[in-house]
């Protein structure tokens, strides 16, 4: 029943997909040569049977092309851009083919710009049809239609991280029937009420008495001799197997799938900023940060003033930090303590009422205005606006030693505001809470997190009761 029914959707998408390749063939020609409203100067109009006998090949090659790539098979659990991105493909690739016959056999002139509007409505419109598809499907899977039955090969942190997973998306409908062990003891009980159902060899014993559609393999790393068995069972008797790679236990950062030729890697831990992302992101530290410093430049200006009238010694005072992958840098800041303040102590946190202060320095500090000359750093490519901020040498390798995920947060450049810093978690506060707010950051990137960020730290980040 399960592959009549997949076998019945992936027939009624093809049919589908057809018809608006087929309209937008259709509008394509109408708009370039018919609307008025838009229609740019021609040198003439080709007969429309013409154009409509080229549509043939076009459907020939969307068949073949989406066969090859399997573009019709299950999704239901899938990335909704990846398969967009599919679709924009399989499209192009069979208008280019398309094009390739018709300046072969042509007798005419054809037009670039209805090839134009051709490829935007056929995206646009194959797209929608599966936007529509999915909601419809998501509303269905969750008033408790169309669901798949599904099983758990695994009972250890990561199977029960797959068992978290599904419980987020009850769009996708899945139910999880059951798990399996490998522990003998640990059959009846239940985890998050799903009962684990027997050892991974009575597998097929249990297929006899549930209908089960998928199977999660979600083997820890010490079971890994189990692996090859438990496939054998599952192959040919369940329609889709589902394989979590147990190194996925250790995965801290962004990792994910990559490719070495054909041969899969799992990637435990990356930096978001790589390819496009650091492009734009550096392009918004760059004329975002340029536009702040012309804004706050008289305030730079009276600032320095108050330094130079209120205190011996240099306005601006440089610091060693680390910041992206380790790399040392000098930050710069508004001096607020005395010269020679470490002198004695040494690296300290600053505290309050600190005695080693100037008098304008607590101002500046609690006010975070002392930060203001690091836009330089910013400018120079060392930090960026937003990110986790730099700490110094001696106390990352302190630090490191505590929290094992620490150096993580060294994977994007340090910032001049935070995650962590808007909520509070800044100065002499919890070293895991911060730590946790900014692999939270980065593992959320994005531009518009930035903003965010840029914006609650106008009313939330300056004034800070952690700030000394």
């Amino acid at each position: 029943m399960l592959k009549k029914h997949a076998q019945f959707f992936k027939s009624l998408f093809f049919i589908t997909d057809l018809f608006i390749i087929s309209l937008a063939w259709f509008l394509s020609y109408v708009l370039r040569f018919q609307a008025e409203f838009i229609r740019p100067p021609i040198l003439g109009i080709p007969p429309f049977s013409t154009h409509l006998q080229y549509l043939i090949p076009l459907l020939i090659l969307w068949g073949l092309i989406s066969s090859k790539t399997q573009l019709y098979r299950p999704r239901r659990i899938g990335h909704l851009l990846k398969e967009f991105l599919e679709v924009a493909r399989c499209l192009t690739f069979a208008l280019f083919l398309t094009i390739v016959v018709i300046y072969l056999f042509r007798r005419f002139e054809f037009s670039r710009l209805a090839f134009f509007y051709f490829w935007g409505m056929g995206i646009a419109g194959l797209i929608s049809v599966r936007l529509l598809a999915r909601e419809t499907f998501r509303m269905l899977r969750k008033r408790g239609y169309n669901q798949r039955f599904a099983v758990i090969a695994g009972t250890g942190a990561l199977g029960q991280k797959v068992l978290e997973k599904i419980g987020l998306y009850p769009e996708l409908g899945i139910q999880v029937i059951g798990f399996l062990t490998s522990k003998k003891e640990e059959i009846g009980e239940k985890i998050k009420d799903i009962p684990i159902l027997g050892l991974y060899e009575d597998l097929d014993k249990i297929l006899e008495r549930r209908v089960v559609d998928i199977c999660f393999v979600a083997l820890s790393i010490n079971e890994h001799d189990r692996f090859e068995g438990l496939v054998d069972k599952v192959q040919g008797y369940i329609p889709d197997i589902k394989v979590i790679p147990a190194s996925y236990e250790f995965l801290k950062l962004r990792g994910g799938l990559d490719e070495l030729g054909n041969l899969p890697l799992v990637s435990l831990q990356a930096s978001p900023l790589y390819g496009w992302n650091a492009v734009v992101k550096k392009a918004f530290d760059l004329l975002l940060g340029s536009m702040i410093l012309i804004m706050m430049s008289p305030i730079l200006f009276i600032i320095s003033l108050l330094i130079r009238m209120t205190s011996e010694g240099p306005i601006f005072y440089r610091q060693e930090r680390v910041g992206m992958d380790g790399r040392i840098f000098q930050i710069l800041k508004f001096r607020t303590m005395k010269v020679d303040a470490e002198r004695k102590t040494g690296p300290v946190w600053a505290k309050e009422n600190d005695p080693r202060g100037t008098p304008i320095g607590a101002i500046l500090r609690k006010t975070s205005l002392d930060e203001l000359p690091q836009m330089f750093n910013v400018l120079r490519g060392e930090m960026s606006l937003v990110g986790p901020r730099p700490e110094r040498p001696n106390f990352v390798k302190e630090f490191k030693d505590q929290i094992p995920s620490y150096m993580l947060r060294h994977k994007i450049k340090a910032g001049m505001t935070g995650w962590a810093q808007i909520n509070g978690w800044r100065g002499n506060t919890s070293l895991e809470k911060r730590i946790e707010y900014d692999l939270y950051y980065i593992q959320n990137w994005s531009i518009g997190f930035d903003l965010r960020i840029l914006i609650m730290t106008l009313w939330r980040g300056f004034f800070n009761k952690s700030a000394y």
